[in-house]
């Protein structure tokens, strides 16, 4: 019961500000590229750098369940193609929701308190890679525009990059400057949410079908691959458990943010990443159930 009081403390906020920016858009139309270029550019750079530049984490550690992750990522985009296929959608739609999940702001406090401290450093292990492959890989996917020159230059892949040296060097700003970037980060969740609920007011009752695919499809794919993954990489305890809880959040909100910029039926999107994290609360207890 605490499990699933965490989780609904953590999905009934997400609704809230989704729901103020949906009203604040039927009533003032508001042009968000302004917005969401700050998110992409600014907010989430400072998230990723002040996480992987955390002296909680130490890189070394955690190998073996970053291989677990990629396979997830990828085995995830694999599958999702031909999903995409058969229900005659867009892979560029589908594939990157299913691909990259909410490891961020869902995946590390829900992970803090099922797991503990002791093994926090996993779940930022976890978020750090899956950022890495969703602004380069995911970016590629979800548009054919996105160069890659100017992906692997940019804020965030820079911030990821000095974030793995801090990591690796144990070279970081001093706290206090570190505390102001995460302060600075932290921005970046509300953000996210409140554009989501403003490109919701254009969803179609057909982006709505397809939001509940992608929503099931996600969390239904991720652990169908790593529940067999697990025992191939020989992972248990709470590594297992860390893989089982990743593979089972919903689409990253942070998705939203990269289909809105490349035009990719951003609306669809939202549908689909609104649905996901209301079925959190049905899907992260069982990934639990079934690695505690």
């Amino acid at each position: 019961m605490e499990l699933i009081a965490r989780v609904a403390d953590v999905i009934i906020p997400v609704f809230l500000i989704v729901a103020i920016g949906f009203l604040y858009a039927r009533r003032q139309a508001p042009d968000m590229l302004t917005f969401n270029r700050i998110a992409l550019d600014v907010l989430a750079p400072m998230l990723v750098y002040s996480a992987l530049a955390s002296r909680d984490f130490v890189i070394a550690d955690h190998l073996v369940l970053l291989a677990g992750g990629t396979a997830i990522i990828l085995g995830g985009g694999l599958l999702a193609w031909p999903l995409a296929r058969a229900m005659g959608t867009q892979p560029r739609t589908l594939v990157p929701v299913v691909m990259f999940n909410h490891c961020g702001n869902m995946g590390l406090p829900l992970a803090l308190l099922a797991f503990g401290p002791a093994h926090f450093g996993a779940a930022v292990a976890l978020f750090s890679v899956s950022n890495l492959l969703h602004f380069s890989l995911g970016a590629r996917i979800t548009s054919r525009t996105a160069r890659t020159r100017d992906l692997f230059t940019s804020p965030l892949m820079i911030a990821t990059a000095l974030g793995f040296a801090s990591a690796l060097t144990d070279v970081r700003p001093p706290d206090v400057v570190l505390s102001g970037l995460r302060l600075l980060g932290d921005a970046l969740l509300p953000m996210m949410l409140f554009a989501l609920g403003v490109r919701l007011t254009s969803l179609t009752r057909s982006g709505l079908a397809l939001g509940l695919a992608g929503a099931l499809a996600r969390p239904l794919i991720g652990l169908a691959i790593a529940l067999p993954l697990a025992g191939v990489l020989g992972l248990e305890g709470a590594a297992r458990g860390q893989l089982l809880l990743f593979a089972a959040l919903p689409p990253a909100v942070m998705q939203f943010m990269l289909a809105d910029r490349y035009h990719q039926e951003p609306d669809k999107v939202g549908a689909m990443i609104m649905l996901g994290n209301a079925l959190a609360v049905v899907f992260v207890p069982l990934a639990l159930a079934l690695a505690l």
